[in-house]
């Protein structure tokens, strides 16, 4: 009896169970090794694997094994075989020529808890609901016809930027938590249907700590991720409990949002926002693959999250990078005041004549790309990248923060220098793989068009409505451009500057 209560003890189970995915990872790397030619790969440990080269910096991590092992490396994390590519030409090779077979997404822990079971568009696995979920996306969501009709939020909601900007002077002002109001509330409008911002909603709500939350449990690299038969992990790090109460807070907002969409007694106008879409296609759909209101919930996090994200972390590092860099700050507000003249407000109309400023926004996603490192693909068949080996199941990642600063494509690759687009034809659509902020292929972002319009008519907007210095006494070596690493990157500190009007 004493023995067998020995054996159910949990020091015991824990040992019983290291020896035996000891013994598994002994038996499985050399039976790899006999049959396949994998890429590069730095010496590993038993169990962990290369994960003892990670540092609390992944991705900078990732970048000084590619300088080491190549464009294309090796890793074994705890249990998932990983391939990074860090080229534009490697990239070409997994987002396009292999891209079918390559096109699905693992099943992260984390992604599971916080998107209703991975039934979102961005890791739902490739299958026949992924397909159905990305045609509602194309040609629901976000059709250019779609993203046109929203133009008078975003009007409306850079005038009003601009309004709490130009309040602050003579003054300094938080330009981060103005850049954040600003994407928080087009992305509330046009999604939700509902302004957040007035009466202290917006940080009543904690949008800023909810969403930085998300990105940093989602992107994060979580120790229980790289072993998943053994969940047990997330609960010992304090992952779970984490990760369920931040489902939590978005699932309850998202309640909220739903049943004011679904009170017959709610004004309704004539722009329809993406959860009325959504409820409408739910009503109206297939019978064959009905969305559930899990499935609906999972896009609305998805619209509210990536896209708030995206639009906060370019503008955020575009300012900063301008400030820093006066020189092309006043090449671009010369450009935009040329072509808006002593009109005050600029029109969307405008923007197709704002070459540099163009220029500016690709220089900023070649520098600064808001996901670093592109969602995780995972092969679904045996491929050949390079002359190496991938066998299915293993996880890809596409290093596009590295491959924007790699000396092979790019001169002077970590100066900030937007004219090295002018006259170019490289894009961010997905079809020049040395610029891939968006991803390419069948997993290529659908909302670039949204995106990029909230982004040029905001930055365009405020390089002619003020005169930009940071604070007197304070020097551009004194700002913090400390990272945070998530599924999205932004800076760790807050942008406070002295925006002088231009208009008295």
């Amino acid at each position: 009896m004493a023995f067998l209560q020995w054996l159910m003890e949990p020091i015991f189970l824990f040992s019983l169970l290291f020896i035996l995915v000891l013994l598994k990872f002994i038996f499985k790397d050399k039976s790899t090794k006999r049959q396949l030619n994998l890429p590069p790969t730095p010496s590993k440990l038993p169990i962990i694997g290369n994960l003892h080269q990670l540092s609390s910096m992944p991705l900078l991590s990732l970048c000084r094994l590619a300088e080491k092992y190549g464009p294309i490396f090796f890793l074994q994390l705890g249990q998932i075989p990983t391939v990074v590519v860090s080229s534009a030409r490697l990239a070409k090779e997994v987002l396009k020529t292999h891209d079918l077979a390559l096109c699905s997404r693992p099943q992260i822990f984390s992604a599971k808890h916080l998107l209703y079971n991975c039934t979102d568009l961005g890791f739902s696995p490739h299958g026949a609901y992924w397909r159905h979920v990305r045609k509602i996306w194309t040609h629901e969501l976000l059709s250019v016809k779609r993203v046109q009709s929203y133009g008078f939020v975003r009007e409306e909601e850079v005038a009003r930027m601009v309004r709490r900007i130009a309040e602050s002077y003579p003054g300094t002002t938080n330009l981060s938590k103005m850049l954040g109001m600003y994407a928080n509330n087009v992305l509330c409008r046009v999604a939700l249907g509902r302004d957040f911002s007035e009466e202290g909603e917006y940080d009543k709500h904690g949008f800023q700590k909810m969403l930085q939350e998300f990105q940093e449990l989602l992107g994060g690299f979580s120790l229980g991720d790289f072993f998943p038969s053994m969940e047990f992990i997330h609960s010992l790090t304090g992952i779970k409990s984490r990760l369920q109460e931040t489902f939590r807070q978005f699932d309850h907002l998202f309640d909220q949002i739903v049943n004011e969409h679904l009170n017959p007694m709610r004004e309704n106008d004539d722009h329809k926002d993406l959860v009325d879409v959504l409820l409408d296609i739910q009503k109206n759909g297939s019978l064959e693959m009905p969305l559930t209101m899990d499935n609906v919930k999972a896009s609305i996090l998805d619209m509210f999250a990536a896209g708030t994200d995206t639009i906060f972390i370019t503008l955020d590092w575009g300012m900063t990078e301008l400030i820093m860099n006066p020189r092309v700050m006043e090449r671009a507000q010369a450009e935009v005041r040329r072509v808006v003249r002593e009109r005050r407000v600029v029109l969307e109309s405008d923007l197709p004549q704002m070459h540099y400023m163009k220029a500016v926004i690709k220089e900023i996603f070649r520098l600064h790309p808001p996901a670093p490192v592109l969602l995780p693909r995972e092969s679904m068949e045996h491929v050949i990248i390079d002359g190496y080996d991938i066998p299915a199941k293993t996880r890809i990642l596409v290093n596009a923060w590295a491959i924007g600063r790699d000396q092979e494509s790019w001169e002077n690759p970590e100066t900030f220098e937007p004219e090295r687009f002018m006259g170019s034809t490289i894009d961010f659509k997905g079809h020049d793989f040395e610029l891939i902020p968006f991803g390419a292929g069948r997993r290529g972002c659908p909302a670039i068009t949204f995106g990029t319009a909230s982004i040029e008519l905001a930055l365009a907007q405020l390089l002619h409505s003020f005169d930009w210095e940071l604070p007197l006494g304070v020097t551009t070596k004194d700002l913090d451009m400390t990272e945070v690493f998530g599924i999205t990157m932004h800076r760790i500190a807050d942008v406070i500057v002295l925006a002088k009007p231009h208009f008295s």
